[in-house]
Formats: C-alpha cells, structure tokens, sequence
C-alpha cells in the first residue's frame, strides 16, 4: 500500500512539473508568434514604402531627365536585408526623395509624399508593438523559472527594432 502511494505522489509531481512546462512553453509560443505577426506587418509596409519609392522613380525622371533619382532603389533591388536594414536605406530614399518633392509640383509625386506619411505613422506604431512584445518576450526568458524552459529550448534574446546600427557591438547587448 506504500509503495502504491509513493508512486501516485511521483506521478502527481511529474505530472504538475510537465503542466507548469508546457504553461510556460505555451507563453513563450505566444509571444513567439506575436513577434513574427508584427514582423510580418513591418514587411508588408516596408515593402509598401519601397514600391511607393520605386514608382516615384519614374515621376522625378519624367520631371528631370538629367537626374539620377534614388539610386539607393535601385541597388536594393538585388540586396538581401533584414527590415531592419532595410528600414534604414528606406530612410536614406526618403530624405533623397524629400529634396526632389519640393522641385517637383506633380500631382502624382504629392499623392506618394502623403501615402509615405501615412506610412511612417503605421511603422512608427508597429516598432512600438514590436518592441512591447520583444520586452515581454526577453523578461519571460530571463526570469525564473521560466529561464528553465527557455534554456531548455533554446530560446535567445531578441533584439529590440530601435533603427540603431546593428553591426556595433553596443546594440548587440541587451
């Protein structure tokens, strides 16, 4: 009869340890895919951004064919980069395309300017999500217990979208 109880006591233990692993697996899914949804959502008006620079392209030629407009486009055409990166050149584009803007009175070129505004204000939304999400994300990894389930996992920090240059060693650190 003891050893019967001993055994219903290993079980219940074994039993509550796997319940509070999988309860802390599931939180770290969570944020997991609420990351990669924000992420997905940053791609989406990234690309939106760059389509938007793109087609202005054609505008600023049309208007001063001497010009070689947004080069920085055009060289992103074959590059593979993180939005992270991309953010960044998409910037640089911009203030290129600010300048011409001001020489152009077009119409069309007006429309783009107000749709990158609108743009930047969904950006600007989304890296505020994104960076709420990754601080739950990195406390969740780091505090005890949940640290075990991470360990266990695998699970590594993330950065924070923070348009800092992510090459120095300073913004590798959490």
């Amino acid at each position: 009869m003891e050893t019967i109880s001993i055994v219903c006591i290993v079980i219940a233990v074994i039993c509550l340890i796997l319940i509070w692993f999988i309860s802390i697996y599931n939180r770290f899914q969570a944020n997991i895919i609420r990351i990669n949804e924000v992420e997905a959502d940053i791609d989406n008006v990234l690309r939106k951004r760059f389509d938007l620079l793109n087609k202005s392209i054609a505008i600023i030629k049309k208007n001063l064919p001497e010009e070689e407009p947004l080069k920085i486009i055009e060289e992103l055409h074959s590059k593979k980069m993180s939005n992270f990166e991309l953010d960044r050149a998409l910037y640089q584009a911009i203030n290129e395309f600010d300048i011409y803007k001001d020489q152009i009175k077009d119409g069309e070129l007006k429309k783009i300017d107000l749709v990158l505004t609108e743009t930047e204000a969904d950006l600007i939304a989304y890296r505020k999500y994104y960076n709420d999400v990754t601080t739950d994300y990195n406390k969740l990894r780091h505090l005890f217990p949940s640290n075990i389930v991470a360990a266990l996992c695998g699970y590594k920090n993330r950065n924070y979208y923070d348009n800092k240059n992510l090459t120095s060693k300073d913004n590798l650190k959490l």
